[in-house]
């Protein structure tokens, strides 16, 4: 990077809450609980929404009713990374990278049209779905399903009218949303940008495409290192989190007498086949190889490991190489046992909570953010505090 860039500003609601406090508690405490709902999807336990008072942050006439539940959760997160940043004034040249996926369906027009089909015979069957399909979806539902919807709210409801990019692809889009605002900036297309995203976990229509490939937890919640431990296939258990990071070129911050959270020192990701074992290997060396020369003695790790097999053993791997040819590493925390797996918010998320623990006292210098994602995607991210911070 050519330009320094820091995190002036953080928005992040999980099921713990929203915003510093209760994630800050949460992090303090190594035996905290996780918030959990154990019998809405049962056998899946899930993290649920928290309760929001959404009139802070969007309009409730219009704006709220046609956005669906994960665009609201965007979008007020949106709003709190921009307060907490004091930049609302900064929204006409502010750049903005998402995350997103690819919309949420309608359960239950989906369950009345399966009811009323399942008696007929195939060709009476289709003619009726087109029908109901076609009277049955408003057309702000439908419209609803674009993953660039979620960018477009924001720019309405908040302003923000620079550049704006939505990247699909799970944890990768994640990873690549922050990589890619925080690239820009430094290389001088922008001096301040909002990147992030946001999943809600409570969703049949999520949940089951998980679980058919056999990659959710089942029943009691477990620690992701208890899922990880002897061999087993472990399991994600599903979190809800909008998560969204106002970055700042230093000097830009500095200028309008900002106080930075961190500096994002660097981002890297890759996106190698999960089949391919030494494929695999070969992209978490290349992101040893990397970030190696840029960790101190001491530095925590915040892992995004799923909780499940593969990407667990692979992160496993990647952190066994750091200590044996690099600096002492500190403390390990699972992002996953206090927020669960949040897919396009996880990166975001996680380097929120770096930034926040990054300010209290006693905290090492260094966090090494991990992301590595179900299908494909390893993403790192280095987070540092500022010594001395603006002036």
């Amino acid at each position: 990077m050519t330009e320094p860039v820091w995190i002036t500003g953080i928005g992040l609601v999980s099921s713990l809450g929203e915003g510093a406090a209760p994630h800050l508690a949460a992090l303090a405490d190594p035996a905290a609980k996780p918030v959990l709902d154990e019998t809405g999807f049962a056998p899946f336990p899930v993290h649920p929404l928290p309760p929001l008072d959404l009139d802070r942050q969007i309009p409730k006439k219009g704006d709220q009713r046609q956005m669906e539940p994960w665009q609201r959760l965007g979008t007020y997160a949106a709003g709190l990374a921009l307060d907490s940043g004091a930049a609302r004034g900064l929204v006409g040249d502010m750049h903005l990278v998402v995350a997103a996926g690819g919309g949420e369906r309608d359960i239950a027009l989906d369950e009345a049209v399966a009811a009323e089909l399942a008696p007929l015979p195939p060709a009476e069957a289709a003619r009726l779905l087109n029908e109901r399909l076609a009277n049955g979806l408003r057309p702000t539902l439908f419209l609803a399903q674009l993953s660039n919807l979620l960018a477009g709210n924001i720019s309405i409801v908040h302003g923000v009218t620079g550049s704006s990019r939505t990247f699909m692809g799970e944890e990768q889009a994640a990873a690549d949303a922050v990589r890619i605002a925080a690239a820009r900036l430094a290389e001088g297309r922008g001096e301040i940008a909002l990147a992030g995203g946001a999943y809600i976990a409570g969703r049949w229509d999520m949940l089951l495409p998980y679980a058919a490939g056999g990659s959710l937890w089942r029943g009691a919640w477990a620690p992701v290192a208890q899922r990880l431990a002897g061999g087993t296939d472990g399991g994600m258990v599903m979190g809800t989190a909008g998560a969204f990071l106002l970055l700042e070129t230093e000097s830009h911050a500095r200028a309008r007498g900002a106080a930075g959270l961190a500096r994002l020192t660097m981002v890297a990701t890759g996106a190698a086949r999960r089949r391919g074992k030494d494929t695999a290997r070969a992209s978490t060396l290349a992101l040893a190889e990397q970030i190696r020369p840029l960790l101190r003695d001491g530095y925590a790790v915040l892992s995004g490991a799923t909780g499940a097999a593969a990407p667990g053993t692979e992160e496993a791997g990647f952190l066994a190489d750091l200590r044996e040819s690099g600096p002492a590493q500190g403390p390990l925390r699972y992002s996953a046992d206090l927020i669960g797996h949040t897919v396009e918010a996880a990166f975001p998320a996680n380097l929120a909570l770096a930034a926040l623990a990054l300010g209290q006292d006693g905290a090492p210098a260094q966090v090494l953010v991990t992301g590595f994602g179900l299908w494909r995607g390893e993403a790192l991210a280095l987070v540092e505090r500022i010594d001395g911070g603006a002036t």
